[in-house]
């Protein structure tokens, strides 16, 4: 080719106005992987298809670089900005570095537009436009279409509504293409439809979805169709616009063109052409007497035909009872599973829209196939997966039990009464960090009250230190199977990403080793604080709990017991002698420890010199003078001076005040049952004749009770109130030891479990609730929640290698955690069904609330408020090719640990069911024999250390199910390995319980692998890749998905 060297060189010295783009590369020449040279920067300006390569803005071109017969390699990393222009002459490619990812984007877009190529898919792209902008133009005359009886006096068009059953989507269809002819006649069409709607009130063609990509054929059966839900305004009188696409470039390994932002259009002028289109009226399509239209597809300027298209209306169950037997005669390897998407769910039975789980799902996306069974009849098998508003709501409702937690916790700190310096200072620096935390979470919790996007957070959030309490990607994923032979079946996996704290880094590991560590620290500290260990600093966190649950107990208690004496009601006060006296006994054994004993003792020699050879004990000001010998309680800060001295400190003090507890009700106990026993006497005489003036007077003392009682019950509050305060002040001392042996690790470490925790706790609440619908009409199901409790079972598959090891350390303290909760089904009494979180950090109950027909279900043991345990259990297999590394040269240990401990509990778990629950009572469990052969094969596997040994998820995922507990599965960010992972199990269900043909097994597999990704909006689906390449490489076998499945996501 010839050029003319004056005219390129003053070409290239024209204003800067007259570029299609210019602005500083970095450049070098690239044989292979190698650069010939070091990147030199160079001022470049793009003129059509010509790059001039220029040393600076104002010296004459260097280089001029014709830009056809090449392609443009822009990589996907979001910190990489280079590109790469490989050439078809095989001469040595271009690379190309620009200053930031925005400037490469811009870079590629323009040189990829800037060939033949490009070109002439512009042109295309304008007359697209020009067609479109004529149907808006010709859309004015839609009013044709409207009867003019349908038009108000205002002249408002008024437009006929489909008729369809409510709840149901209003229109589906499927579709297909036949004879679509190729730009060239040796080309293999690789086509997908693009699904367009004309609204008649707005005149406005709005983009609605698309189907998948279909290979190789140009007759392509799609087998995704089209749905529009209830809510979704269509009628008789909607236009639908289809556009047949020819993708191109398909085998790239490498994608040519970047992943855009959520708000970019993808360009339509890269990787796929257009092959013709046309338009129907929806009134056209339902009233067809065969619901069916046969399309002409023509170009963009109306006049060649390039094919047809079918468009079949589709009403689910119409086949259910038909022969299969046609199925596997299809053409051109197409799998003829039909499949089509909505955005509205349909549980079982129309359960799904009772506002139980209206309230905890969100924004369901469905989909619906049909798979030949093994004796050549069909199954319809129904997908949903929807978000869970439960992802904000729970670790809100956390971080306010946390924040009232250390509030209260700080003002018994500062309520400790006075300390020697050293003890002050330590208080005080203990004071002003945990102030510091607090002010954090106060922080956290105003930000995510601001919040009012999306549902649930994206794996791409994870950094963001706001979101670091809410769990990634909490969705649940169901699939209800319908088959004419067989009952209805559901089931359900959560998937949520791996429980961590993502923002906290895992430099140093996990909680499962920074716990161990910060453990070994906190007992070398030397004089400077006492030690206690965790069992003991649980228990002073456990005893503080009683006092703040009890005290107010028994004093409501005590209160009604006067009032009961007032109205001389012996039921009533037997009744309120019985509450106070449970109360009270509770309240004396929670204190009946060492630990306190011991504290009080510790607590004493760390409060100033000793003074005060006599101790005095001053009273209250306020005593009233009837019933000062009741009310000797000196106040709080001088009752803490009474303590005596260690010199002359009595151990024996605490038990006598301890004890004077249980000895003023004993007290109490004796004087009720003596008026009550006066009463019954008098009661007795009452036949008799008039009493004696002196019956009279002794009937008149002993009738007040009130007078009699109060005396005792005042001095049951002040025994109370003495123990309230020596034990409640003894047991912060506790805690001021742990926090000051390890600030500022315990208070981070804190956070970290409390941000694991908050994640866990999400996803555990939203597949309890979803568990407990599923089973509201199963007795078996009911007596199982409260005699033994419910199994939950998680399925992880991160590595152990490199910063996912720190994330399983995360998730199994978290899961481990999740022992501590209790759960409890209430009557709803307003709309609102959001569950009630309450406790402490060692201890919370969620309050399920039922709408009252619910709650009429269930057993009576559960509507008297019994609590129901849960019994997590973690089992991890790494799947991916850091598990490779992790296998070849680093160490297993932990997942080898991880899966011995949790198959233990498995096990007690599986002993406590089979002890408590009778064996007819669950119809699925009467072949104990089989849960124990699983039990034994899941033991055998975790010993025999295979490598990626996937039989343990399978194995465990199978006991779970037959032990009625609540699945879960986890990687990362539950998107990739979780999405492999479902799908198979999906298939493999569907295969040993229903009969799936065996010859479907893959295509059913390739159908479901087709769905959308979770954080996929609709342009993002029309990408290449939904699963990355170097993840999938790394499964095991039969988790793997080719590259060309792949593409197809």
């Amino acid at each position: 080719m010839r050029f003319n060297a004056k005219d390129l060189a003053l070409l290239a010295r024209r204003p800067s106005g007259c570029f299609d783009k210019e602005g500083k590369l970095k450049i070098c020449r690239v044989v292979g992987d190698e650069k010939l040279l070091e990147p030199r920067e160079r001022w470049c300006r793009l003129k059509g298809n010509l790059l001039f390569l220029m040393k600076n803005k104002t010296s004459e071109a260097s280089e001029v670089v014709i830009l056809e017969r090449c392609w443009i390699v822009e990589f996907r990393s979001k910190t990489d900005v280079s590109i790469v222009l490989k050439f078809q002459s095989g001469e040595p490619d271009l690379y190309l570095e620009a200053a930031s990812k925005p400037d490469c984007e811009s870079w590629a877009a323009a040189l990829g537009e800037a060939n033949s190529e490009g070109l002439r898919n512009k042109i295309q792209q304008l007359r697209r436009l020009i067609m479109e902008i004529k149907e808006e133009r010709s859309a004015d005359e839609a009013r044709q279409f409207v009867p003019s009886s349908q038009v108000d006096s205002l002249g408002e068009p008024q437009f006929t509504s489909i008729q369809r059953i409510a709840n149901e989507p209003k229109l589906e269809f499927s579709l297909a293409c036949k004879d679509l002819v190729a730009a060239t006649r040796d080309r293999k069409l690789n086509t997908f439809i693009q699904v367009s709607v004309v609204h008649p009130a707005e005149h406005i063609l709005t983009r609605y979805s698309s189907t998948e990509i279909v290979e190789g054929t140009r007759d392509p059966l799609f087998l995704t169709g089209v749905t529009f839900p209830p809510e979704y305004p269509i009628y008789e009188e909607t236009k639908i616009k289809l556009t047949v696409y020819d993708v191109k470039d398909k085998s790239q390994d490498t994608v040519c063109t970047s992943v855009l932002p959520d708000h970019k259009e993808p360009r339509t002028d890269v990787g796929r052409s257009f092959l013709g289109c046309t338009t129907f009226r929806v009134g056209d399509l339902v009233k067809s007497k065969e619901q069916q239209l046969t399309l002409t597809l023509r170009t963009s300027d109306g006049g060649k035909t390039v094919g047809t298209i079918e468009v079949n209306l589709v009403k689910m169950g119409e086949i259910e009872d038909g022969e299969a037997d046609h199925v596997t005669t299809d053409a051109q390897d197409q799998k003829c599973a039909l499949v089509r998407e909505c955005t509205a769910p349909e549980g079982v039975s129309g359960k799904d829209n009772l506002p139980l789980l209206n309230a905890v799902l969100k924004n369901p996306i469905c989909k619906l196939y049909r798979f030949p069974t093994s004796d050549n009849k069909w199954m319809q098998i129904r997908e949903q997966m929807a978000e869970s508003t439960l992802s904000f709501h729970v670790p809100k409702e956390l971080i306010s039990l946390h924040i009232k937690e250390d509030m209260r916790r700080n003002q018994e700190l500062k309520e400790l009464g006075e300390l020697a310096p050293h003890w002050d200072n330590m208080r005080k620096n203990v004071i002003a960090h945990c102030d510091q935390m607090l002010s954090l979470y106060q922080d956290t919790l105003a930000e995510l009250g601001k919040h009012t996007g999306s549902s649930f957070k994206s794996s791409c959030s994870k950094g963001e230190k706001t979101l670091e309490f809410i769990p990634i990607n909490l969705h649940l994923q169901r699939m209800h199977v319908h088959t004419a032979r067989l009952k209805d079946a559901v089931y359900d996996v959560i998937t949520v990403g791996a429980p961590a704290a993502h923002c906290q880094g895992f430099k140093n590991g996990g909680l499962r080793k920074l716990l161990s560590k910060f453990e070994a620290e906190r007992r070398n500290t030397g004089y400077q604080c006492i030690y206690y260990s965790p069992e003991n600093t649980a228990k002073a966190k456990e005893v503080l709990s009683n006092i703040n649950h009890l005290q107010p107990l028994i004093s409501s208690h005590a209160d009604l017991l006067l009032n009961s004496a007032s109205q001389r009601s012996p039921d009533s006060l037997k009744n309120s002698l019985k509450m106070l006296s449970e109360k009270t006994e509770l309240f004396v054994h929670a204190f009946k420890d060492q630990l306190v004993r011991s504290a009080l003792l510790a607590l004493y020699t760390a409060r100033p010199g000793c003074v005060l050879k006599k101790p005095v004990t001053p009273r209250n000001s306020v005593e009233e003078g009837g019933d000062s010998q009741h009310q000797d309680h000196p106040s709080q800060i001088k009752r803490q001076d009474s303590i005596p001295h260690h010199s002359e400190y009595d151990e024996e003090e605490w038990d006598r005040v301890w004890a004077n507890v249980g000895k003023s009700l004993n007290c109490v106990i004796a004087m009720v049952d003596r008026l009550l026993e006066k009463d019954n006497s008098s009661s007795i005489k009452e036949g008799e004749d008039d009493p004696s003036p002196a019956d009279r007077k002794i009937s008149h003392t002993g009738g007040d009770w009130y007078e009699q009682l109060y005396p005792l019950v005042i001095t049951l509050k002040d025994c109370m109130g003495e123990v309230v305060t020596r034990a409640k002040q003894s047991m912060t001392f506790v805690l001021l030891q742990e926090l000051a042996c390890g600030l500022p690790q315990c208070l981070m470490l804190t956070l970290r479990r409390d941000i694991v925790f908050s994640q866990a706790l999400a996803g555990l609440v939203c597949g309890f609730i979803i568990k407990l619908h599923a089973g509201l009409h199963d007795q078996g199901f009911l007596q199982q929640l409260h005699t033994v409790g419910l199994l939950v079972q998680y399925e992880g598959l991160l590595s152990t290698y490199s910063e996912e090891a720190g994330m399983l350390e995360d998730m199994a303290v978290g899961i481990s955690d999740l022992q501590k909760v209790m759960f409890k089904i209430i009557e709803a009494k307003s709309e609102d069904f959001l569950p009630i979180i309450s406790g402490r950090r060692e201890h919370y109950v969620i309050e399920v609330q039922l709408p009252a027909k619910m709650f009429e279900l269930l057993p009576q043991e559960i509507k008297e408020g019994k609590l129901l345990r849960m019994y997590p259990v973690l089992f991890n297999v790494g799947i991916n090719e850091q598990q490779t590394l992790a296998e070849r040269f680093g160490d297993t240990t932990l997942q080898e640990n991880i899966n011995q401990e949790n198959l233990e509990l498995l096990k007690e778990y599986y002993k406590l069911f089979t002890e408590k629950m009778p064996p007819d009572c669950l119809p699925h469990f009467q072949e104990q024999n089989d849960l124990k052969g699983l039990l034994e094969n899941l033991h055998q596997n975790i010993q025999a250390k295979k490598r990626k040994n996937v039989e343990i998820m399978w194995l465990a995922a199978t006991i779970c199910r037959k032990l009625n507990g609540i699945r879960f599965t986890c990687c990362k960010s539950a998107k990739d390995r979780t999405s492999m992972s479902v799908t198979l199990e999906q298939c493999s269900i569907l295969r040993d319980e229903h009969q799936l043909h065996k010859d479907f097994f893959i295509r059913a597999l390739d159908c479901m692998r087709r769905m959308p990704h979770r954080e996929c909006t609709e342009e993002c689906q029309m990408q290449k890749v939904c699963i990355q390449h170097d993840t999938a490489d790394g499964f095991p076998k039969v988790l793997q998905t080719s590259r060309r499945d792949i593409w197809k996501s």
